[in-house]
């Protein structure tokens, strides 16, 4: 295996392509690994950073009719794009979706969905084997038991898949604070998404705004 280091390895939003899969009802239903609230806040946060750095990014569910509709808060993300509903449990046998990642020309795959160890490892895997920098986001999926999530990265750990948190992947991608152009944006969803990060950020806003007090005369 090729270690993944150096600073070429690194992600850049300008080579990224983001597939979310299958964040589903059905599948949250039976999400063991990790509290469903939180996947969802990082689901959101996650979609929300790639609209930020204008990384594309691709939305598919399984057999829809049956696992309901990806969740609102990521489809209110991207108001007007089409969700590929497929009946492959591995999105990467779907060729209108590897269609549609090969067109937009990147090359390194960022994915998440539920469930980990079926409909996001099956993917990564293959991607990874056929040549493309594949990167897991770990807390915007979540699989059926902690063993289950466990298991699944360290399978595709062993395959080459690189993993990372969504908070990791968006400091990456800022990469600098003088890039002025996504800070704002992303410091917005930081506030929203980011729990005790965001409220450090709100705190020192309204520390640097107080006026030091004055001695009594």
């Amino acid at each position: 295996m090729t270690f993944r280091n150096g600073l070429s390895s690194l992600l850049r939003p300008e080579d990224s392509v983001l597939v979310l899969i299958d964040h589903q009802p059905y599948q949250l239903a039976n999400l063991n690994s990790h509290d469903p609230h939180m996947v969802v806040n990082n689901t959101t946060a996650l979609a929300k950073t790639a609209k930020v750095f204008g990384v594309p990014t691709i939305l598919t569910s399984v057999v829809e009719d049956r696992g309901g509709k990806i969740f609102k808060h990521v489809t209110d993300v991207f108001p007007d794009q089409e969700v590929i509903d497929r009946t492959f449990i591995n999105t990467w046998q779907d060729q209108k979706v590897v269609d549609i990642v090969k067109a937009t020309g990147r090359k390194q795959l960022i994915i998440a969905g539920l469930w980990t160890e079926i409909c996001v490892a099956m993917p990564a895997i293959q991607a990874a084997g056929e040549g493309w920098d594949v990167t897991v986001i770990t807390d915007a999926s979540g699989a059926t038991s902690t063993e289950a999530h466990e298991v699944a990265i360290q399978r595709m750990i062993g395959a080459g898949v690189n993993v990372m948190t969504w908070l990791a992947l968006a400091s990456e991608w800022q990469r600098d604070w003088a890039r002025d152009e996504t800070a704002a944006a992303l410091t917005e969803v930081v506030i929203q998404h980011a729990a005790g990060s965001g409220i450090a950020f709100l705190w020192e806003q309204q520390l640097l705004n107080t006026p030091v007090p004055t001695p009594a005369s």
